[in-house]
Order: structure tokens, then sequence, then C-alpha cells
């Protein structure tokens, strides 16, 4: 089996309830696919498939960007963490002269691809660990990266660090291991969620432009 076959058998076409303008391969609920995947990625040694869920973080950025063209309109956009790709979608859709789409995990960009496809929406995967490099765009957006406190210790210093060189967003719903910095705010919601994977059916969610502080 391909990992497109596996995508495709293992989600559904659907749309991200903060985002019905795009559609994309999403799990409907968190077991099934979980339990399908550890027989098929653990042969690739593969990470679990956080790729096939609209995260809070990745469903905001879509919106606030959807809602204000004007932002990403012939830039280059780059979606760092890009799980299934509804950021750079987003961007795509909205005027962004190009998008790139990256991530560490190949089953990502392989659901990027058929979600960037499904839509109709121009985006280059860029596969590999960016963190330590200066990415070559014009505006960077991350969604939902301080899930651990190794991972926010690693990414949050190198993310104001490319604030210097081009405007940079990070969204969190929430998450203990944000920066606890003095952030411009973008955008604010309550994005909807699921039990299986949030325990809550909604998580208040920010949008934050680190360019005000990156100097």
């Amino acid at each position: 089996m391909t990992p497109q076959e596996f995508i495709a058998q293992s989600t559904i076409v659907e749309k991200a309830p903060l985002v019905p303008e795009l559609s994309l391969h999403l799990a409907t609920e968190i077991t099934p696919i979980w339990l399908a995947s550890e027989s098929y990625l653990e042969q690739l040694g593969i990470e679990p498939p956080f790729w096939a869920f609209a995260w809070p973080g990745s469903q905001l950025i879509a919106r606030f960007i959807i809602d204000n063209p004007e932002r990403v309109r012939n830039l280059r956009v780059l979606d760092v963490a890009c799980g299934c790709g509804l950021a750079a979608i987003a961007a795509a859709y909205a005027g962004a002269k190009t998008v790139e789409a990256n991530d560490i995990n190949p089953m990502a960009l392989e659901a990027t691809s058929l979600n960037a496809s499904l839509n109709s929406t121009p985006v280059h995967i860029c596969a590999g660990d960016l963190i330590g490099t200066i990415p070559d765009c014009d505006l960077m957006v991350v969604g939902d990266v301080c899930y651990n406190e190794a991972m926010a210790a690693r990414i949050v210093p190198w993310l104001l660090e490319c604030a210097k060189g081009c405007e940079v967003w990070l969204c969190d719903p929430g998450r203990h291991y944000a920066p606890k910095l003095s952030l411009k705010v973008l955008a604010r919601y309550d994005v909807p969620t699921t039990q299986e994977l949030e325990s809550a059916t909604s998580r208040s969610t920010t949008l934050f432009s680190l360019r005000d502080i990156s100097g």
C-alpha cells in the first residue's frame, strides 16, 4: 500500500469547522486511524498520524489568512510543521506568490500534497528539519508547536531569530509551554475541537506575531 492509498483509506474528505472553504482528508475518529497506523506506520518507522487532524492552531491561521488575504497576497509563505497542510493551502487560496509546506514527518507531506490537489492550490513540499536555518520567505506561519517543553525550548528561540528577517506568526491553543512573552495578538478564537483530541469541545486559540519583539 502506498502512503497516498493509506491516507485515502484511513480518512474521509471533510471541512475543518473554522474553515469551510477548504476540503481535507481527515480522520473522523481518533482510535481507528491510530490503530491502523500502528502496523502500517511502524513498518516505515514514521510518527503517529498527527497529519490526519485539523488542529486548532492551523485552523485559526487558515481562518485569519482567508479573512485577511491582503496579509499574504503576493508574498512567499512558509508553513512550518504543516501537518495536514491547512495553513499552507489557505495561503495559496488567498493569493500568496508561492507557498511551501514543511514537516519532518513524510506522511504529513504526503497528506499536504493530497489536500493541496484536492483544493487545486499550488503548494510546494519542503522536507526536513529547518530549525537552525534561515528560511527564504516573507512570512512564516507555525501552528501549535509548543506541545511539550523540549519542542518549545528548541523552536521558540529559532522563530524569534527568523523574525529578524521575515514576518513570523505563531498560533497556540493555550499550551502550557507556549512562550511567556509580550507578543502582538493578531486574532483570537474559540476553535471547535473534539474530546478525543483535546478533552474539550473547543480551545481558546491565539495567533501571535513575533515581529514586534524580534529586535
